[in-house]
């Protein structure tokens, strides 16, 4: 523990008592003494694995219905406390001492439960210690719910994104071929003539021509920590609708230290889920330097940065990129979250200066999201868009 303190430079050092107090747990507060507030959150992980009220929220029949974000949010805590050794031993425990083992390993007992966003989380979280004869039970429940969300979500997206798109290249001198005859008649009814039994079209509205390559450039830059693992689910279902669209060249990018591209698993979002690793540190600058260098025609780009900005890098640093994008036309928006389990925690502060240099930075429902895209193309005020959804912003 005092490792992973010192790598990270979060943590204060700890003294031989603190240590043996979160060893011991709860009981032995009286001979050991409190934990200072820092060194709390380890000791919740500790404790909703290992002592018998699992104090921490999984519970001994953890990982069904309600405690499902439990178990997300536990998996990224432990990933951002423990070095890798540790969290590995950790989730093989949870797998064997809670009823995970039973929801994942059982078919009968998956078709039970109901599956749901926060499930998929879970399986993600732990698809690397799933036992290799389970992994395709684990497959069939994450393609159930991706499968329920792309029925529910892909045409609004599609409609949303593509009726934004027709608009911003609305053709006002169409050739025979490309008018819109519906369009043009109800402008032009106006112009009706009784005697001719008929309108005189004094305006032209045609169909945008057809692009000989993407209209806009959208990259979604996802933050995989634990508690971002919700929005990790629903990015990656609207990510692939983008990406099945051609007037839009779609990128999906998943970071913690590391930065990794999935672009290229976006037609098979329940792949692109698996190749997902829940939880880590968090290096926003690097991740957005990476986005940035993926973008070909900033005036067209749009950069989705989806974190809840508890940078472990340097925020200076952040801004700066943040401030170079914005200069060469990039529209950067940052989502807080994109789910919808309410008010996120995110750092209040970094949010407020991305806000400043004109970042809208604001939580997303996954309801709300196709209708952002829409007015991200359309390049409207996107801090006015969101406060007419009832979105709060960050000021």
């Amino acid at each position: 523990m005092t490792e992973t303190a010192d790598e990270q430079g979060a943590l204060p050092p700890t003294t031989r008592e603190q240590r043996w107090r979160m060893i011991l747990g709860q009981e032995a507060e009286a001979s050991c003494g409190a934990l200072p507030k820092p060194l709390q959150g380890i000791d919740q992980a500790l404790a909703a694995l290992y002592e018998p009220d699992g104090t921490g929220g999984l519970g001994r029949r953890g990982g069904r219905g309600a405690s499902s974000p439990n178990v997300a949010r536990w998996l990224g805590d432990i990933r951002r406390y423990f070095p890798s050794s540790v969290v590995q031993v950790m989730q093989r425990d949870a797998l064997q001492r809670l009823d995970l083992t039973q929801m994942l390993l059982e078919k009968e007992m998956l078709e039970q439960v109901q599956p749901d966003v926060h499930l998929v989380a879970s399986l993600i979280g732990l698809s690397q210690v799933i036992p290799a004869e389970t992994k395709e039970t684990a497959r069939m429940v994450v393609r159930q719910v991706v499968d329920d969300l792309l029925r529910q979500l892909e045409e609004p997206m599609r409609s949303a994104v593509s009726g934004a798109l027709d608009r911003a290249r609305r053709n006002r001198r169409p050739r025979l071929a490309e008018i819109d005859w519906h369009r043009t008649i109800r402008t032009n009814l106006r112009n009706w003539q009784p005697e001719l039994r008929t309108v005189v079209p004094q305006e032209l509205i045609g169909y945008g021509r057809k692009a000989r390559k993407p209209q806009r450039e959208v990259v979604l830059c996802i933050d995989q920590s634990g508690s971002m693992a919700a929005s990790v689910v629903y990015s990656s279902i609207f990510g692939a609708v983008m990406a099945s669209l051609p007037a839009v060249s779609t990128k999906l990018v998943v970071f913690d230290t590391e930065v990794v591209d999935m672009s290229e698993q976006l037609d098979d979002p329940v792949d692109l889920l698996f190749g997902v690793q829940l939880g880590g540190g968090t290096d926003i600058h690097r991740a957005v330097t990476y986005c940035q260098s993926l973008i070909r025609e900033p005036h067209n780009a749009i950069l989705v940065l989806i974190s809840d900005l508890y940078e472990g890098g340097v925020e200076d640093r952040l801004l700066a990129r943040a401030r170079e994008l914005l200069e060469a036309g990039v529209q950067f928006i940052v989502l807080l979250a994109l789910s919808d389990e309410g008010t996120p925690s995110y750092d209040h502060a970094l949010a407020a200066r991305l806000a400043a240099l004109g970042v809208p930075s604001f939580a997303c429902t996954p309801d709300a999201f196709p209708g952002l895209m829409a007015a991200a193309i359309r390049r409207d005020d996107i801090n006015q868009w969101a406060g007419g959804q009832g979105l709060l912003t960050t000021r």
